[in-house]
């Protein structure tokens, strides 16, 4: 499946764009890029300085929360994870975040690039932590997608247990040594909204630390399993992971996932909504966890009542019948109310325990600003 746009996105046939909200400084920073792309070509348009402050200020809270550390490290792991529900990075995370390896094919756009499609917390707390980060950074202007570059000096955790990765990234064995050998994520920023829509893990440059390969046993096909102790993994992608303990939601949301997961399987959503993308989506959504299956679950409600899943072999979607649907929609908007809940809580225990944004600290912005000697 193909789409037409970057922000395209949905289920397996066709996605309708959402629209992201401006931030104060949007129409200032698009004159701005108008501006600069006047008389000089359109690869030399300068930073504005409210990129480069972004680019400054999320390379140094990287530093900071998620710094260089062993490769099998859980309590930096940990830490990492927990800080970034909040912060600068977040804050410039639109509706969806595009997440994937860059493209092998040389010059290939943004475009023509298969990205799978995540809420900004499931990116932000299942993907990002997986990187640490020494400060150093680079921000540029990219013509040819018509976005600013922050390339942020990167290494990966490959040495963490399974069940912190948000599934088997070993599934392929290319994915996961280019998970390995990263030495950068780059962060795309889209003018017109002044958000990070897009984020790629890449090998460019030396890397930051010697990687001690893992190798993993042939997965089996399973994206949720059971370890040795009866738990199951991945941890991460629990509720029980994602929320605080005392959150009054926790329960629920569990059954409701299990109601919903085995209705999903039953109408053929798994046929496209898993990590191997048997679909070949250019923009995948996943379903096959707890954590994604709430991440997406706005846009799986509009997809099932529009009839735009499930999808037969031929890619064509169909829709169920209708006591399937009902009892398919009846299952997810029941989840969806919980998650909505659980969030509501989660917000309300975050500001009473940190009212505050992050910013950092002047020692803290001169460092990254040292450090970014190509910035």
């Amino acid at each position: 499946m193909r789409n037409r746009s970057i922000g395209a996105r949905g289920a397996c046939k066709r996605h309708r764009p959402l629209g992201a909200g401006r931030s104060r400084w949007a129409a200032v920073l698009l004159a701005a890029v108008l501006l600069a792309a006047g008389p000089a070509p359109a690869q030399d348009v300068a930073v504005p300085p409210t990129v480069r402050e972004l680019a400054r200020d999320i390379a140094a809270e990287l530093a900071v929360r998620c710094p260089l550390a062993d490769a099998n490290d859980a309590a930096a792991f940990d830490h990492c994870r927990a800080a970034l529900q909040g912060g600068r990075l977040r804050g410039a995370l639109p509706q969806v975040v595009l997440w994937g390896r860059t493209d092998a094919a040389p010059g290939a756009t943004l475009q023509a690039t298969a990205l799978t499609q995540l809420a900004p917390d499931t990116w932000a707390s299942l993907y990002a932590p997986l990187f640490m980060f020494n400060g150093r950074h680079a921000v540029r202007w990219v013509a040819q997608e018509g976005r600013f570059l922050i390339r942020l000096e990167a290494a990966f955790r490959n040495r963490l247990a399974p069940g912190q990765f948000p599934y088997p990234f070993w599934h392929e064995e290319s994915k996961w040594a280019a998970y390995e050998n990263t030495s950068a994520v780059l962060l795309w920023l889209e003018p017109a909204s002044s958000r990070i829509d897009v984020a790629q893990f890449a090998h460019q440059g030396p890397l930051l630390q010697t990687v001690r390969p893992v190798r993993h046993p042939k997965h089996d096909g399973q994206w949720l399993w059971t370890d040795r102790g009866g738990r199951t993994q991945p941890a991460v992608t629990l509720f029980e992971g994602l929320y605080r303990p005392e959150n009054p939601y926790l329960r629920a949301l569990d059954r409701q996932y299990r109601d919903l997961a085995l209705q999903l399987r039953e109408s053929q959503c798994q046929q496209c909504h898993v990590p191997s993308n048997p679909g070949r989506s250019q923009r995948l959504v996943l379903l096959s966890s707890p954590a994604h299956a709430a991440g997406e679950i706005d846009r799986l409600i509009r997809a099932v009542r529009e009839d735009r899943m499930p999808v037969d072999r031929n890619r064509r979607s169909f829709a169920l019948s209708a006591p399937d649907k009902a009892w398919l929609l009846g299952s997810a908007e029941a989840f969806r109310a919980t998650v909505q809940a659980a969030r509501r809580w989660e917000q309300q225990a975050s500001e009473a325990a940190q009212p505050t944004v992050w910013r950092p600290t002047a020692p803290q912005a001169a460092a990254a600003a040292a450090a970014a000697g190509s910035d």
